[in-house]
């Protein structure tokens, strides 16, 4: 019997709560043995969450994650269920655990360790040596993990060439970045294609701190194509039916893939012999993949935030959350998500006026909150900023108003957010964007005070472009058209603008991810014809707002660099490139 029925349960797993996500594996377990199936696949690290990062310096925690496990082996009664889990043999592995016939047959340990971007690999595992090779029947197929499929060379293609594998399971925790999902499958069509080789990839889903798992769990067949999808940032288990014969027949026809040596006499890859369940076999009817549709891009960024925001404050314990609403565009889009996210009643939005406020603005906030329909409060500061202004005269005396009155006002709706936060228990949740962090433009313990940044990663000139995708894809539009069309403007001085302090945002963006995500230098982009000055000026700001960067609250992932485990620069850093 040439075929199989393989399982992919991409599951939001949470960090540290081991009971609960050995609970949804044995709930899915259970689940797909409904349908028959023959091999199950658990993304990386599903019995702990990923990462977990110090948690794993902690011997209880691995002893834990391996009481979790032994859990499962009972489970595995007529199937083959591959599991993540860190395991401690006796140095500690980023491990796949292959349960069968109630026993824990195999443990493979994964073999190249990220440690760039947002990994530390190195920091906690030891690299594996082994690649077992698994005969379930005529199947013959190797597990690899997440990072050593990204290589041409790496495990799989040695559990193909060498040991005969005719299925190359992965299991992943590939954190989100936009467009990744697209990347990560054409390399994954490429690994079948190379190793003519059914390729069945099985993701992590969910939000754990600043990082996204989207999912899109795939099976590839061994000519490149996709023959079953998982959506992207839900839980889903995707089953599909594998015939291997597909691969003998084209192995067949290329005489190199003939030539395989024994799987006996190579070194470190061990044959393991596990029995098909001949009551699955014989019961089941054929069945039809699912093949899901990638996301447009905006959509997909929208989707992947709401996906954190909704994990990390629930995850975290929190009900509601309160948003400081201005009447601009990123309090605007920050509280449209919430709302998405949490549901409109857990979400509250306060306007917080000054004499710097402008009637459009409050208008503005009003028309927001109505239309996404969120508990609106108002509460105006301006006696408040005159008290501080009054108690700060003596020392004030003499001197030209400037940034320091300014600061003030957002110190003070900081201060009334945390107030909030702390009298009814609900999380801030701040509006800063990419542009504004990257630049600094922002006010350390005012607009930066807050739990969770869910803007932090997302360039002000893409800001505009999802509130434009929102309103075009509701049945009214939710973002008011002035918020849209207004300049931006931090209304902490008459007639003030954005671009008073700033270059315009479409230049300032395209500086910032030349220099942030892509790592150029000033004359790289000077080459490219950007003007100096304005270069110089964003570099500048970039560089000397570390300070804030690492006060401000975690914010979500999603472009290829963002600004924190993907940054890690000095604060105290005499290094300046365009002296």
């Amino acid at each position: 019997m040439t075929q199989l029925r393989i399982a992919l349960a991409q599951l939001n797993m949470t960090v540290g709560d081991i009971g609960g996500n050995c609970q949804k594996i044995a709930s899915a377990i259970a689940k797909v043995r409904e349908s028959n199936v023959d091999v199950v696949v658990f993304p990386e690290m599903a019995v702990t969450g990923y990462p977990p990062e110090d948690l794993l310096l902690k011997p209880d925690f691995i002893e834990a994650a391996r009481k979790g496990l032994d859990e499962l082996v009972p489970l595995a009664s007529g199937i083959t269920a591959i599991v993540g889990v860190p395991f401690a043999s006796p140095d500690l592995y980023n491990a796949a655990a292959v349960l069968h016939n109630e026993e824990l047959v195999e443990v493979y340990s994964k073999r190249f360790l990220p440690n760039y971007g947002v990994f530390d690999e190195n920091r906690y595992f030891q690299s594996g040596k082994h690649s077992p090779i698994f005969n379930l029947g005529e199947v013959r197929f190797g597990v690899s993990i997440c990072e050593d499929i990204w290589y041409p060379t790496g495990p799989p293609e040695e559990q193909a060439s060498r040991g005969g594998a005719h299925l190359l399971i992965n299991i992943s925790a590939s954190p989100y970045y936009m467009g990744k999902g697209a990347i990560r499958e054409r390399m994954l069509s490429t690994r079948a294609v190379d190793n003519a080789a059914f390729v069945a990839y099985c993701n992590l889903v969910g939000g754990q701190d600043e990082l996204i798992f989207e999912g899109q769990s795939v099976i590839c067949g061994p000519q490149g194509h996709v023959l079953a999808r998982a959506p992207q940032f839900e839980e889903h288990i995707l089953i599909a039916d594998i015939d291997v014969g597909l691969v003998i027949n084209q192995r067949l026809l290329d005489p190199r893939r003939r030539k395989l040596a024994d799987v006996d006499s190579v070194e470190g890859m061990r044959q393991v012999v596990l029995r098909l369940n001949p009551q699955y076999q014989a019961a089941r009817d054929p069945i039809e993949s699912r093949l899901s549709t990638p996301l447009e891009p905006l959509a997909e960024v929208l989707e992947a935030i709401v996906l954190g925001t909704h994990d990390y404050v629930r995850k975290n314990g929190f009900k509601k959350v309160v948003v400081g609403l201005s009447g601009g565009i990123d309090s605007s889009l920050t509280a449209v998500i919430a709302a998405r996210a949490l549901g409109n009643e857990n979400v509250i939005g306060v306007s917080m006026p000054s004499r710097y406020s402008s009637q459009h603005s409050r208008d503005d906030a009003r028309l927001l909150a109505d239309n996404i329909g969120i508990e609106y409060l108002v509460i105006p500061i301006d006696g408040t900023f005159q008290a501080f202004l009054d108690m700060l005269e003596p020392q004030f005396k003499g001197t030209e108003p400037n940034v320091a009155e300014e600061n003030i006002q957002a110190r003070i709706r900081g201060a009334l957010l945390m107030a909030l936060s702390n009298k009814f228990g609900w999380m801030v949740l701040t509006t800063g964007n990419k542009s504004e962090v990257g630049v600094g433009y922002s006010t350390l313990y005012g607009d930066t005070a807050g739990g969770f940044a869910i803007l932090k990663d997302i360039p002000k000139t893409m800001i505009y472009q999802i509130c434009e995708h929102i309103n075009q894809n509701s049945q009214k539009p939710v973002i008011p058209e002035s918020v849209m069309t207004k300049p931006p403007s931090a209304e902490l001085k008459a007639d003030q603008k954005d671009s008073d302090s700033l270059p315009e945002y479409d230049v300032l963006d395209t500086i910032l991810h030349k220099y942030v995500e892509e790592n150029r230098s000033i004359e790289d982009m000077l080459a490219l014809g950007l003007d100096r000055d304005e270069v110089v000026k964003v570099v500048k700001l970039i560089d000397k707002s570390e300070y804030k960067r690492r006060q401000s609250p975690p914010g979500i992932k999603v472009m290829t660099r963002a600004f924190g485990k993907d940054w890690r620069l000095p604060i105290t850093n005499f290094y300046r490139p365009y002296r």
